[in-house]
């Protein structure tokens, strides 16, 4: 009795090896194989077509969530719930013989929108298309697209104060050349082109991108913007600084790595911009997703290097020129504007100082 059950407990050893060697075998066959990214004519992985970087998701993560890279399914649906209702009430048809400054109510009040509509006459809900869905970056439905502990930029080095020269001064009705480079319509405003990029939140938030043995090229929907990016190239060494900065890239396996720096002062980043180092990284991570990642770096403005992801989803659809007639069509009169405005306290000083 004894040697029947040593030789059957033998036989199971012996054969409890093979069966999980079968059922590793098994799950390995079962598990998905790693995405591979299709291949252009030219070999490259292709990363090309028409994206969108819209989201719910912001840029910097809100205090409530301070400490999550992460959202709960719940907070989730909450967020993209309260947006469904958004759309709904902002789009509900404007009362003919309203002033020009109404806009139409919703139980959702986003502090943006209302920040930019205050003085534009206000955007009714229909004009905005800032996204309706909370980032998801490998399926993770993300607080913010910056991935520092705490969602926020690093603290800034102490800066020494620029000379009066570098600071311009004066006003900012003095002169075209004092106005946003968004408002005279020369690159849109946000950071939809970068470098880094990002959604503005309020709409244009599409891309097209374009590949060549030499060089790759995104189209930026927001003012028709072009960042041209050379291939294995080198940066320039004089210090001339276009826009969008200085941009060479290279493979890396999937993996296209953008190297931006000679970045312009007036596309400076949270204040860097001279010593300013981009590095940017693009993957196709499946037919319906871009993983995008960004690095920042400059010694004399922060300790370390800092960054964070996102994923452009699809465009169903294309871009069609986005033609900026703002600041050529506004900007005379709001110079003009302004030296009526002179011209009057001027005026009035004289009446004040006339007065016996």
């Amino acid at each position: 009795m004894r040697r029947s059950l040593i030789l059957a407990l033998g036989a199971a050893l012996v054969t409890l090896p093979a069966m999980v060697s079968v059922q590793a075998d098994a799950w390995a066959q079962a598990a998905p194989a790693p995405y591979k990214a299709p291949r252009l004519a030219i070999g490259q992985p292709d990363i090309g077509g028409y994206w969108s970087n819209s989201t719910l998701t912001p840029m910097t993560r809100p205090a409530a969530v301070r400490d999550r890279l992460v959202y709960t399914e719940e907070e989730v649906k909450k967020l993209e719930g309260a947006v469904q209702i958004e759309i709904e009430e902002g789009n509900q048809p404007t009362d003919p013989d309203a002033p020009a400054e109404y806009r139409n109510p919703t139980s959702v009040n986003r502090p943006e929108f209302t920040a930019a509509g205050g003085a534009v006459g206000g955007y009714n809900r229909g004009w905005l298309d800032p996204g309706n869905l909370v980032m998801r970056v490998n399926g993770e439905p993300r607080t913010s697209i910056i991935t520092t502990a705490n969602g926020l930029a690093p603290p800034r080095k102490p800066q020494p104060a620029a000379p009066a020269a570098a600071r311009g001064g004066g006003d900012s009705y003095d002169s075209y050349e004092t106005r946003s480079l968004g408002e005279r319509c020369i690159i849109g405003f946000g950071r939809n082109a970068g470098p880094p990029m990002f959604p503005n939140g309020f709409y244009n938030n599409n891309y097209h991108i374009v590949q060549s043995p030499d060089a790759v090229m995104i189209e930026v929907e927001m003012n028709h913007d072009a960042r041209i990016i050379r291939l294995n190239s080198k940066h320039r060494t004089d210090n001339v600084r276009p826009y969008f900065g200085d941009a060479i890239g290279w493979w890396e396996g999937d993996t296209l790595v953008v190297e931006t720096t000679h970045i312009p002062r007036s596309q400076a980043f949270m204040g860097s911009w001279e010593n300013l180092k981009v590095t940017e990284r693009f993957t196709r991570v499946a037919d319906d997703r871009l993983h995008y990642r960004f690095s920042v770096e400059d010694p004399t403005v922060w300790n370390e290097a800092w960054g964070g992801e996102y994923e452009f989803s699809p465009l169903n659809g294309q871009i069609y020129e986005y033609a900026c007639h703002e600041g050529n069509y506004a900007l005379p009169g709001i110079l003009m504007g302004a030296r009526v405005q002179e011209a009057r306290e001027v005026s009035a000083k004289a009446s004040a100082k006339a007065k016996p």
